[in-house]
């Protein structure tokens, strides 16, 4: 009798182990196939470690929006709904610490500060994974382009849908990055 039970537990925790992974991925897909497309302005950085390993860190213009409401604090978790703007880049367009049922695509972020009616927050889709070797070449691109001025486009291309988000790709003067970093190496 003992052997039926351990059998029949081992049976639950490893479907228990398929389908916590299996449900992550379709989630992410579902994102990916029927999330809409919003591009989001990037802004440089000031990197204190070159080897941040296999991505790229993010930064972005959107990272604060007026408020008169002095009740956010640092480590709040947010709404932050979003609309785009006439170019097609993401822009926002109010926040709130609960859902205010907007027809309108938000994403959860964290507050970071709240000063003088300005409130800063982080948003979830900060870093950009991508092939080991062309990781580092990807960092020091992005953020030469973003800090010497070069009058070019740069923006992450982010799906979301229902406050689920996935970054999909950087793109550089209208090049995603792994094809920039490919360019670059070659001249």
């Amino acid at each position: 009798m003992k052997m039926i039970h351990l059998f029949i537990g081992f049976v639950i925790v490893a479907l228990i182990q398929i389908f916590v992974p299996l449900q992550m991925i379709w989630q992410q897909e579902d994102v990916l196939s029927s999330g809409e497309v919003y591009k989001f302005k990037t802004r440089p950085i000031d990197p204190t470690d070159p080897f941040r390993g296999k991505y790229i860190t993010l930064q972005y213009e959107i990272n604060s929006f007026a408020m008169a409401d002095t009740t956010y604090a640092y480590g709040d978790k947010i709404r932050v709904y979003i609309e785009k703007d006439a170019q097609g880049y993401a822009k926002i367009h109010s926040l709130s610490k609960t859902n205010l049922e907007l027809d309108k695509d938000y994403v959860t972020a964290k507050v970071t500060g709240n000063y003088n009616g300005v409130i800063n927050f982080e948003l979830p889709f900060d870093r950009f994974y991508m092939e080991e070797t062309k990781a580092y070449d990807a960092e020091k691109a992005y953020n030469q382009v973003n800090r010497d001025g070069l009058k070019q486009n740069v923006y992450a291309l982010v799906h979301i849908k229902e406050g689920r988000s996935v970054l999909t790709d950087v793109i550089i003067d209208g090049v995603p990055i792994q094809e920039y970093v490919e360019k670059q190496n070659v001249d």
